[in-house]
């Protein structure tokens, strides 16, 4: 069959059929993608603790190790998975940090937990005691194992 006699054929009946079979493999792969790639995307559950309320072990021994980094990790104390999220080493007080949302997100067989923080920084112009501070929230989760990677997705306030 000549090139021709194939593109007059397509523009009959078989053009519009043809046309349907490509926009339903389409939105089939566009599925079979959003299924793939939001999959196993949930919100994690969480309590901001207290500074009373923060196991021994984390006072003791993560939060001393950690404080100096912005950053968030987690940690498991007593079969519960605690997260930490630090701002660093800040030159004044007005600086704050707050918990936003947790996600945990799998990806290839990859467990993620993305912390979303806001960061505040202190008005300008306000009064400020000029003293070292260390910025931090701890939280407890209702995770049951650690994640493979943690990651900190901050928004400034």
């Amino acid at each position: 069959m000549s090139e021709n006699k194939f593109l007059k054929k397509l523009n009959g009946p078989w053009k519009k059929v043809i046309i349907m079979i490509l926009i339903i493999i389409v939105v089939v792969a566009a599925v079979f993608f959003a299924m793939n790639y939001f999959k196993g995307s949930e919100a994690v559950k969480f309590k901001v603790l207290g500074e009373k309320d923060i196991p021994q072990d984390i006072v003791g021994q993560v939060i001393p190790e950690y404080r100096d980094l912005e950053r968030a990790l987690a940690c498991m104390v007593d079969d519960k998975v605690y997260v930490l999220v630090s701002r660093g080493e800040k030159p004044t007080s007005g600086f704050d940090v707050k918990i936003d949302k947790m996600v945990v997100e799998e990806k290839d067989g990859v467990t993620n937990l993305a912390v979303y923080a806001n960061f505040a920084d202190p008005e300008p112009g306000a009064a400020l005691t000029q003293i070292l501070t260390y910025p931090l929230k701890v939280a407890e989760t209702e995770l049951t194992q650690l994640p493979d990677q943690i990651e900190l997705r901050v928004q400034y306030k």
